[in-house]
């Protein structure tokens, strides 16, 4: 149940960053903020970089219960989701779902050896292989652009930073975000290219 209370976060007040940890951590720092900022404070999650809205009202207890109750709800809709073990051989963690295909791509998958199934699971294989983390560092991109968007969309070459950003230049992007605000700067070159290099 501890997953999205332990979802790794961090806490902007207009340009600063606050705090960063888990999303109880945050939240809570969030709200000890209340009042002490005139800086609205701003969650977001470091995995996709979307602002992750959290009720910060009542006491430390009290947001604390509505973010276990919200992690609740997800788990029992996830669960709902699958169906009851019935009789037969175990599922191993298969999980049923619909896949539209044209006729001719059904005629080649029952064509091959061990069937539709056993052909697609391959092909997934395969195709995650040759992938060599391409899906992995375009999310990065993505979580950083969505931050940047949020908080750096009117700074001084941010067009051109996007554009270094997609193309993978970071020594560019470093070059054309070094007159951003400094937390700003490093926690959108953390989300993009990971931690930067100490030398």
């Amino acid at each position: 149940m501890a997953e999205l209370l332990s979802k790794p976060c961090t806490l902007f007040a207009g340009t600063r960053m606050m705090a960063s940890g888990p999303l109880v951590d945050v939240a809570l720092a969030a709200r000890a903020l209340e009042g002490a900022s005139t800086e609205p404070a701003i969650i977001f999650e470091d995995a996709t970089g979307q602002v992750i809205d959290v009720d910060l009202r009542g006491s430390s207890a009290e947001i604390v219960s509505r973010l276990v109750a919200r992690e609740q709800e997800a788990a029992s809709g996830s669960k709902a989701a699958v169906p009851a073990q019935g009789r037969g051989r175990p599922k191993l963690g298969v999980v049923s779902r619909e896949v539209t295909l044209l006729p001719r791509h059904w005629e080649w998958l029952s064509a091959q050896p061990g069937g539709a199934s056993q052909a697609l699971r391959r092909l997934v294989d395969e195709a995650r292989q040759a992938d060599r983390g391409e899906s992995r560092r375009r999310a990065a991109q993505e979580a950083s652009y969505r931050f940047m968007s949020a908080v750096a969309g009117d700074f001084p070459g941010y067009e051109e930073a996007l554009r270094a950003l997609f193309a993978g230049h970071e020594g560019q992007f470093m070059d054309l975000t070094s007159r951003w605000p400094e937390d700003v700067r490093a926690y959108a070159h953390r989300l993009a290219f990971g931690q930067p290099d100490p030398s």
